[in-house]
């Protein structure tokens, strides 16, 4: 999307303006020139004010539906809305009107949607299956009045394709039982036992619903009490059906976002294998115990991927399902320094599981359609502690690149580097047998203590010989895919200037290097 031409002075007489609804102050302001540079090529943003969690995510008639978290009145958190984008292939969008808006039961929280392909719920037709969307209303003047049943759950329905909505007239159909947070329901169709299920966050577990027509909802169950990470409220839960590579064999897979409690800070994203029966989930007896002994089971190790969740109505050709997160953290999520708009998403993620030694783990890649269009192979290179270098801004663009490539020996380093001294650092360390990534000095940081405030760094899962890299860097994040998405890292920072160089140092042999420009 383009940046509004607005000059600085007219940014800040608008933050000044809103002070009273956005919070902002005059270190939060920043230039046009800083919108323009801050701005993704790749990434959906939306073209003003605050977005967080990804919401109602559905592909239907050869569409993405993404629905998001957004404050269509400031740049900071507030009263939530659901914000509307589509797209052919994930990498373009096409931002649309709001789709709901609060009414007298409350502020619109995060939901899921999917397509009533049998009509189930009788709002549509079968040659017309409605979009349902299922939702938390979060009323506020409740929480105010210190009452505890302020969060509820609601549904509405679409009959052209998600862009017009019309609320239930019997909302909310599933009452609060007495739960400070009981939100986020995400919902897909049994087929094998013809029937809708519904997980939902609880306070510190998730609870399983079952409905026959989206509107008449009955507990099933409960799940987390004694594991998994308990350092902060669980938020954001999704149950998916994924296929173990390699084999016939398929594990349910449940997803818990956990806001504080990330493993390097912050808000993270943790995940559970197991089984459903249909009633309820219980996690693999070989997980639970390598779960005792060392919590590594996360989505993403980076800091800045959250509250993500899967894609309803349509699977990889593997047999996977499509994930997509919102790409900040709560740490600081309110002070980044844009100011026109907050927030962008991941990339769409391919997600499957593995099993090594009986061990299950998730693995995500990046979802990318044939839009790439320069390409430059990497020759082999031997290392030996010196540094070499790999890319430059005008072989590949550096502000929205795919790179992969095969790695094999001990520690290396990758570098994106700028003349303005911006360095963002990447790499292996052999010794500790761990990944890291460093943006303690990849531009501007001093809106936050907490946003440089150490190096992140991730376990190596993987004890295969040839370590494989994936990394998309785009002109404020990059993602990394160590080990074939094994392990996963997804940060965020704001540059000086544009990215120019990319090299790498380390001891060891790089094989099979190739570069993509994602740029149109």
């Amino acid at each position: 999307m383009n940046t509004p031409n607005r000059s600085g002075y007219s940014l800040l007489l608008i933050c000044l303006m809103m002070t009273q609804l956005t919070g902002c102050n005059d270190a939060s302001v920043s230039t046009p020139e800083e919108e323009e540079r801050y701005r993704p090529n790749v990434h959906f943003t939306p073209a003003q004010n605050w977005m967080n969690d990804p919401n109602g995510m559905f592909h239907y008639k050869g569409k993405f539906h993404l629905f998001f978290q957004y404050n269509p009145n400031s740049n900071v958190w507030g009263p939530m809305h659901w914000g509307h984008a589509t797209s052919e292939d994930g990498l373009h969008w096409e931002e649309h009107p709001i789709a709901l808006y609060p009414d007298e039961n409350g502020t619109i929280f995060s939901g899921s949607a999917v397509v009533d392909h049998h009509n189930t719920s009788g709002f549509g037709a079968e040659e017309n299956p409605p979009i349902v969307a299922v939702f938390t209303y979060h009323n506020h003047e409740k929480e105010k009045a210190g009452e505890i049943e302020y969060q509820t759950q609601g549904i509405a329905y679409s009959l052209d394709e998600g862009m017009t909505w019309t609320k239930y007239e019997g909302n909310p159909v599933i009452p609060n039982p007495g739960i400070k947070d009981f939100r986020d329901p995400k919902v897909f169709w049994l087929e094998a036992q013809k029937k809708w299920v519904l997980v939902l966050a609880a306070g510190q577990e998730v609870q399983f619903f079952e409905s026959p027509n989206l509107k008449e909802w009955t507990k099933l169950s409960s799940f987390g009490v004694g594991i998994g990470n308990h350092q902060g409220v669980w938020e954001c839960p999704d149950l998916v059906l994924l296929p173990v590579e390699g084999t016939e064999t398929y594990k349910w897979v449940l997803l818990v976002s956990i806001n504080p409690g990330g493993p390097n800070g912050g808000s993270a994203t943790q995940y559970f294998v197991g089984d459903f029966d249909g009633k309820q989930f219980s996690v693999d007896a070989t997980f639970a115990n390598q779960m005792e002994q060392e919590h590594s089971f996360w989505v993403d190790f980076g800091r800045d991927n959250y509250a993500g969740v899967t894609y309803n109505n349509i699977e990889t050709k593997e047999g996977g399902r499509l994930f997509q997160g919102w790409m900040s953290n709560w740490q600081y999520a309110n002070q980044v320094p844009t100011t026109i708009w907050r927030s962008a998403m991941t990339l769409l993620r391919k997600m499957t599981l593995i099993s090594q030694g009986g061990r299950y783990r998730l693995k995500t890649t990046p979802y990318l359609s044939n839009s790439q269009v320069a390409q430059k192979a990497i020759e082999d290179l031997e290392l030996t502690r010196e540094k070499k270098t790999l890319l430059t801004h005008g072989q590949v663009s550096l502000s929205a690149a795919f790179l992969t490539f095969e790695w094999e020996g001990s520690d290396f380093e990758l570098n994106f580097s700028n003349t303005e001294q911006d360095e963002l650092k990447m790499g292996f360390q052999a010794t500790n047998n761990s990944f890291y990534i460093d943006r303690m000095k990849a531009g501007k940081h001093d809106f936050s203590e907490q946003f440089a405030s150490h190096i992140s760094t991730a376990p190596r899962l993987s004890d295969s010989p040839i370590l494989k890299t994936t990394l998309v860097v785009d002109k404020t994040s990059v993602e990394v895919f160590f080990d074939d998405g094994q392990t996963v890292f997804t940060e965020i920072f704001f540059l000086k200037a544009p990215f120019e160089t990319l090299t790498i140092e380390g001891t060891g042999k790089l094989k099979k290097g190739v570069a993509f420009s994602l740029a149109d």
